[in-house]
């Protein structure tokens, strides 16, 4: 604060107390301009709270009054915790001294560690837990993310973009972090809860703190023990009743394998081989008949093309060596498998009224809705390798027609530059050109036309992790069960039909427009009437709008990630 001016009868006069009054004001705003930067990038202090209770579009609240105390819960440590790094106890209080938060938010935040036993919420050493990526996707689809951007997350991008983030020991910033999402989960809930009940129950259960077995895990879920949601969600209660049915089957353990080999079957095979695959469609609930004979049958083959539509293969009703594996997947993984989706779907969030676009990563398709009714499917091509992310949320705000494609700088390296030592016109071959230099290697961008790898198409929605849709001219890939080809980005096996869709409310996007757009070779952005909301989720296993229970394999290993985390 300024210096207090001299009382009244003050011995150095009023003239001297001015200048001394105005050299000290000189001196104090010359640090503070000395001081911000490293503020802003290190020090401690609730800045980013402020932002986040001004910029956002619904203010935090603070937690509802209680008078529950949680114990610390001493039976959690590292043999048995969700995450395997530990705060110091004083750090916590440290935060809440200098942050200041409220009395109701100081006891909630101490509530919240003393149940974890001050087990990291939103870390582990290796990084991110899946919560804290589900968390700040949820906060961006249900804040308005379009306008500001705060300290936290910018803090958060730019360690969420990272390749790895190994923590091997206290780091100071890491756990500033760590406690401001703590924070701001605490207003989330404060928000989203007004019963105090309810909101200790949120605060204890939606982040995991203790593995257990997957059987005892599957009971409590079944005895509405840590069976909390954010939201009333109808996916988690669908996946629920499915756990009723496989904890019987899980405990049982007594299915005999089907031998593994090399042939094939198909209606009208004859094989031993048969009878012990009917009985194994009859044990999953595909087949209803008793029948046990040698013969593939039109009923087997019903049953057969029913599970292959179950795992999302093309249902061609051949029994190949590849189905025979996941035939052979156990109860106790099936039911594994539903617990780990369950807990990814207690973040996911309302769906959007108006227009939305939904991704199941592991399911390879698109589903754009119009409120509750569904426009269309469409199949898509994902990343060879998956971001850490799990549930993504962001705003498509924008259409380029006969984009350009900005080659990033590993794709350079690893793939152009080696290209070109090669081949001197691979550049002019492919319709590439270089356009400057950056962190010493050529910047590269490919041309509008028929070689584009964007195609003549994309959709972006501004993110930090360069995430958007686009055309491909690969179409083949789209004849594929498993569609993860690409650098990272999604390919769409229609584009031209979404622009259409996003379009249709502006008058003068006829389909004679767009196609003329898309070829002209001149890049050009177009906005949609609003944004439309893109929520992009990694479920491997659902109960989809038939009420037909989906499974998929987990392309990213996510879903072992996430079991080892889970249970014992």
């Amino acid at each position: 604060m300024p210096a207090a001016l001299p009382a009244p009868g003050n011995p150095f006069g009023t003239a001297h107390c001015l200048h001394f009054f105005c050299k000290t004001m000189y001196m104090k705003w010359r640090l503070l301009y000395l001081l911000v930067p490293a503020c802003l990038a290190a020090c401690t202090n609730n800045t980013s709270q402020q932002a986040d209770n001004k910029k956002n579009t619904d203010q935090p609240a603070p937690p509802p009054a209680t008078a529950r105390v949680v114990p610390r819960n001493t039976g959690i440590d590292s043999s048995n915790s969700y995450s395997n790094l530990f705060l110091d106890s004083t750090a916590l209080e440290q935060f809440i001294a200098r942050q200041k938060p409220g009395d109701a938010t100081a006891a909630a935040l101490r509530n919240f560690y003393n149940g974890r036993n001050f087990q990291y919420a939103w870390f582990a050493a290796d990084g991110f837990t899946e919560q804290a990526l589900a968390f700040r996707a949820l906060y961006d689809y249900t804040k308005d993310s379009t306008t500001n951007r705060k300290l936290l997350d910018n803090e958060l991008d730019e360690l969420m973009t990272k390749d790895s983030l190994p923590i091997e020991e206290p780091d100071a910033s890491i756990v500033k972090t760590e406690l401001l999402l703590s924070w701001r989960f605490i207003n989330y809930l404060g928000n989203t809860y007004k019963n105090s009940d309810k909101f200790d129950a949120a605060l204890q259960q939606l982040v995991p703190s203790r593995r257990k077995p997957v059987l005892q895990m599957a009971e409590d879920l079944l005895a509405g023990k840590d069976d909390i949601t954010l939201f009333d969600n109808a996916g988690y209660a669908r996946l629920k009743e499915q756990l009723r049915q496989w904890l019987p089957l899980a405990k049982s353990g007594n299915r005999a394998a089907l031998p593994a080999g090399s042939k094939k079957y198909k209606k009208g095979s004859r094989a031993s081989f048969i009878k012990k695959l009917k009985k194994r469609l009859q044990w999953g609930g595909m087949a209803a008949s008793a029948d046990t004979s040698a013969v593939f049958d039109d009923a087997t083959e019903q049953a057969v093309k029913a599970f292959q539509s179950s795992l999302g293969l093309t249902p061609n009703g051949i029994v190949t060596p590849a189905l025979v594996r996941e035939l052979n997947r156990s109860a106790a993984s099936r039911l594994q498998q539903l617990v780990v989706n369950m807990e990814r779907m207690r973040w996911q969030p309302h769906e959007n009224e108006g227009r939305h676009i939904l991704v199941n990563i592991p399911e390879f398709i698109l589903h754009a809705w119009e409120g509750k009714t569904k426009a269309f499917d469409m199949p898509i091509v994902v990343g060879k390798e998956g971001h850490g992310t799990v549930l993504f949320a962001g705003s498509l705000d924008q259409i380029v027609f006969s984009p350009y494609w900005n080659v990033p700088e590993s794709i350079v390296r690893r793939e152009i530059l080696p290209e070109m030592q090669k081949n001197r016109h691979y550049l002019s071959e492919n319709e590439m050109e270089i356009t400057g230099e950056r962190n010493g290697l050529p910047v590269v961008r490919q041309l509008p036309g028929d070689k584009n790898e964007l195609g003549k198409i994309k959709f972006l929605f501004p993110n930090s992790f360069n995430i958007y849709f686009h055309d491909t001219p690969h179409k083949w890939l789209f004849s594929r069960d498993k569609r993860a080809y690409s650098h990272g980005c999604i390919r769409l096996e229609d584009a031209r039909k979404m622009a259409a869709w996003l379009l249709s409310n502006m008058p003068g996007w006829s389909p004679e427009r767009i196609d003329s757009a898309m070829n002209a070779g001149k890049e050009k952005t177009v906005k949609p009437e609003n944004p439309v909301p893109v929520l992009i989720n990694y479920y491997t296993a659902w109960v989809d709008e038939n009420n037909l229970l989906q499974f998929r394999q987990d392309i990213y290993r996510h879903d072992e990630k996430l079991a080892a985390k889970l249970f014992e």
